[in-house]
């Protein structure tokens, strides 16, 4: 009787350990091409203070989908963010103006919160195909009024394949 739980058991562990690592190895495929993370100084965003993500698109025939990345503290003092998205290949630079809605209207932030701090995936670029395969970079900077805009944690860019 103590066999047969034992040999239980051990099944148990093994197909637990199996899961796991079935699950690990699907965790650790991502169709992400960059996913940035820039923490801002001192939560001051100057208007000096770029954040610049060079990558590289192997398959351009595929359509990605591309992010802001932002977490700023419930000090931030707006409902919304301006920025401006620098878009270059090497040869050419694009630049896009954003806005992106932080809060409602009665003052409740949109993004998910941790403590004090605020987090968004805001997109930028939906079913986007890159004009070719190569080096390709995006600069994001602030444009807003203030200079510093205060209360911005760290931001980043989140580039990824769009599902199918």
């Amino acid at each position: 009787m103590v066999q047969i739980k034992s040999q239980l058991l051990n099944k148990k562990r093994a197909f637990l350990l199996f899961f796991l690592i079935v699950a690990s190895f699907l965790m650790g495929c991502t169709s992400s091409v960059i996913d940035s993370n820039h923490k801002v100084p001192e939560r001051k965003w100057t208007y000096r203070n770029h954040i610049v993500n060079s990558f590289e698109i192997k398959d351009n025939t595929k359509a990605y989908n591309i992010y802001f990345k932002l977490r700023h503290t419930a000090d931030y003092k707006y409902s919304n963010i301006f920025i401006l998205a620098h878009f270059g290949n090497g040869k050419n630079v694009i630049t896009k103006r954003y806005q992106y809605k932080l809060a409602k209207n009665d003052g409740e932030w949109l993004g998910s919160g941790s403590g004090n701090i605020f987090s968004y995936i805001l997109p930028m670029q939906t079913n986007y195909h890159f004009p070719g395969n190569g080096k390709f970079s995006i600069e994001i900077e602030q444009n807003m009024r203030d200079n510093p805009l205060l209360e911005v944690v760290d931001l980043g860019v989140l580039i990824e394949e769009t599902p199918n």
